[in-house]
């Protein structure tokens, strides 16, 4: 009975999910040259995505049987050139989660900006550990830094070592912006001195607790890849208490029901899927 009823889920899945209907749990990228079309609300898609692969020096992903670890060249490079400086600057081994599906274009869970290759979660929690088996990687619960009620950080996981690893994220070659929860960014703002140039790039977003979500630009010669309206001046450490006050706002009244916006026309021959 267990087994029918998990069978009877997935194939309403298949069916409410054009992506997981077209190219399954793994799929296959579209061949060719780089290719990213739209990002940003939208959504969008990748031609020509490279995979990260399942460990590395100083990496590893987690997680692998519910995400996705393709995209494109200057993500895969970040993330394995974060991962070295992160090692130099005496972090532990990093734990890397979703990126893209290997041709873009919606995810299951909701992952609305990882379409284009150019996102990656990666976890905050900088206790140390050694390499994980198969099993943990799958099975592992990344702790939250942030306390139970959003307004601060919890005090037990937060250390120099998570403030290094921000900065390192932050001043990556082609990084437009890291997204963090807000009291991770509160926490910044009241410990970082000399240079806070860096601060800029870091942006609050709901939800982040456990890990950071860094957004790399549109390569070079990407015409159709939706280019990101920059951070404004400034270290954002002015603009952070609209966030805490919607902890303690009315829930609104329920609205319609959202409608997602149609991908870009381009992806759908990539995709593979019908208009």
């Amino acid at each position: 009975m267990i087994l029918l009823r998990l069978a009877l889920f997935a194939l309403i899945l298949l069916s409410a999910d054009p992506a997981l209907a077209q190219f399954g749990p793994t799929g296959a990228p579209a061949p060719g040259p780089l290719r990213i079309v739209g990002g940003g609300s939208n959504g969008g898609c990748i031609g020509g995505a490279v995979n990260l692969p399942d460990r590395g020096e100083w990496y590893q992903t987690i997680h692998g049987r519910v995400t996705n670890f393709w995209g494109a060249p200057v993500t895969v490079n970040g993330i394995v050139e974060l991962a070295r400086k992160a090692h130099a600057n005496g972090l532990p081994s990093l734990l890397i989660e979703d990126l893209s599906r290997p041709r873009g274009g919606p995810m299951p869970g909701g992952h609305v900006s990882h379409q284009v290759g150019l996102d990656v979660d990666v976890a905050l929690d900088m206790r140390m550990r050694g390499y994980l088996s198969d099993e943990q990687r799958d099975s592992i619960k990344i702790a939250s830094l942030v306390r139970s009620d959003y307004r601060d950080i919890e005090p037990s996981m937060w250390g120099e070592a998570v403030t290094r690893l921000l900065w390192l994220a932050a001043t990556l070659p082609g990084v437009d912006r890291v997204l963090v929860n807000a009291a991770i960014k509160q926490q910044l703002c009241r410990t970082v001195t000399g240079d806070r140039s860096w601060l800029r790039f870091i942006r609050p977003w709901y939800g982040h607790a456990a890990h950071m979500h860094i957004s790399f630009k549109c390569p070079p010669g990407q015409g159709e890849c939706v280019v990101k309206t920059p951070p404004p001046p400034g270290d954002g450490c002015d603009q952070l208490q609209w966030w805490f006050d919607q902890l303690s706002a009315p829930k609104p009244p329920p609205g319609p029901p959202r409608v997602r916006s149609r991908l870009p026309e381009a992806c759908y021959p990539l995709l593979g899927w019908a208009r």
